[in-house]
């Protein structure tokens, strides 16, 4: 059969763009059709704007602190307005270097919404129809709108609050994951006061408990309010103001109520069902290998393949197909210790197993820790601390996890991560010397372990 195309992209985020161009430079015919803004997710509403905003908020602990190294700073003022206005500058420049990139590619670029037609048929929204060799689906996810409780339907998402007119002055951010702590913590910086509704009975569900914690207390410490083991029961539009009950009888009142309770594959309305490919109960995509469906012809990338929902586990997997289908070069992608970041304030790191992980697992560990007021901190006049700690295999004495809450804690988890990508143990990291003075010299300085656990 003679097609249109020899690979067609659906949905143009990082994973889907890595994939077009890649395949384009083995020489292939690719298109890539889009329905709202080049760059998916994490460019246009999610990591990039929100970790600009998270600078933002930051420079509230700059001029609390700055007086206690004997600078005088006058009153200031936040300027949301203008604060939207130079993200919203700054995600249309990284959207034109994505589209000019696709275009210097070869790649072409097709504004419609696409769906699946049956079997290397793909049909856009203004009508046209493509043959494609193979096709693959980096579409991505979408938050979860309905909060199973009445009036859910008046709270946002992560998607619509980057373009709010005004900051709230009271926001309460139901959820208790990632996404629902960096925005409660950023609007807390920038001024607002903030409430965490989280069902759970401790926030940040699937990392170490005791990072959990640490960072629980932290965000009270800081003003936050972070109430667990509550769900709404009801939100309502009061004399134009919102009004959330919840089942344990708490009322709150709020100018925005923030719904961060998850995020869902988006394979609706893809055209899923002209073809016989099976979903997983979540809506995801089952893949094996970088992208592979059950389908020969037909792949999937990113967030809604129901893997690490991470910008660069998207970007990696699709690479790797690109250059496996088009290049002749297969190469697998490890999908395991990726280090993750949790960009509240205090910030997380981490990567690898937590100490729940290897009990459940039934791996006897040793329990390396440290916690210690960050040298900022002593003149600042701050009593937050940063925690490290590292989990060791008592068997062989490979570094099995490391979790670090405070100041810079992304930039040091990545590099601990190419350590144990390398098999590091916690001899290597003994001999490794201390850089001095740094927070992250801790992590080759703890000799004496805290604790032991064993099956």
């Amino acid at each position: 059969m003679d097609f249109d195309r020899d690979l067609f992209v659906i949905g143009a985020g990082s994973g889907g763009v890595r994939a077009a161009r890649i395949a384009a430079s083995h020489g292939a015919r690719v298109t890539v059709a889009e329905d709202f803004r080049v760059g998916g997710t994490c460019v246009i509403r999610g990591c990039v704007p929100k970790k600009l905003m998270v600078y933002a908020a930051r420079f509230a602990d700059d001029f609390a602190d700055a007086k206690g190294f004997g600078w005088t700073v006058g009153e200031t003022h936040h300027d949301w307005r203008a604060l939207i206005e130079a993200k919203d500058r700054e995600i249309a420049r990284l959207e034109g270097l994505y589209a000019a990139n696709l275009d210097r590619s070869g790649v072409e670029i097709v504004r419609a919404r696409a769906r699946l037609d049956g079997p290397n048929r793909v049909r856009l929204s203004d009508g046209r129809v493509f043959t494609a060799r193979h096709v693959l689906i980096a579409t991505g996810g979408t938050p979860v709108r309905d909060g199973g409780f009445p009036g859910s339907e008046l709270a946002a998402t992560s998607e619509e609050l980057f373009q709010w007119a005004r900051r709230p002055e009271r926001l309460v951010v139901v959820g208790g994951g990632y996404v629902a702590l960096e925005f409660a913590s950023l609007f807390a910086g920038l001024g607002s006061k903030v409430t965490v509704l989280y069902r759970g009975a401790e926030i940040l569900r699937g990392f170490d408990l005791e990072v959990r914690r640490h960072l629980h207390a932290a965000l009270e410490a800081r003003g936050l309010e972070v109430v667990t083991g509550d769900t709404p029961a009801r939100l309502d539009r009061v004399d134009g103001a919102l009004r959330l009950e919840t089942r344990e009888g708490r009322v709150f009142a709020a100018d925005e109520v923030l719904l961060a309770i998850g995020r869902r594959p988006a394979t609706a309305d893809l055209g899923l069902d002209t073809v016989e490919l099976t979903l997983r109960p979540d809506g995801s995509i089952p893949v094996a290998g970088a992208a592979a469906t059950t389908l020969p012809w037909l792949h999937a990338v990113g967030d809604v393949t129901g893997r690490a929902a991470l910008t660069p586990v998207a970007i990696r997997d699709g690479h790797a197909f690109a250059d496996a289908t088009f290049g002749g070069q297969p190469r697998e992608v490890a999908h395991d210790l990726i280090p993750t970041a949790v960009f509240t304030s205090p910030e997380i790191g981490t990567v690898g197993a937590g100490e729940e992980d290897l009990r459940e697992q039934g791996i006897a560990h040793l329990i390396f820790r440290s916690t210690f007021r960050p040298m900022r901190a002593t003149l600042a006049g701050r009593e937050e601390r940063t925690l490290m700690k590292i989990l060791v295999g008592e068997a062989d004495d490979r570094v099995l996890g490391v979790h670090v809450v405070g100041p810079d804690a992304a930039e040091m988890i990545q590099l601990v991560a190419v350590a144990m990508r390398m098999g590091a143990r916690k001899s290597d990291f003994d001999r490794t010397m201390a850089l001095h003075p740094s927070a992250a010299e801790e992590l080759v300085t703890m000799r004496q372990p805290a604790g032991v656990w064993r099956p």
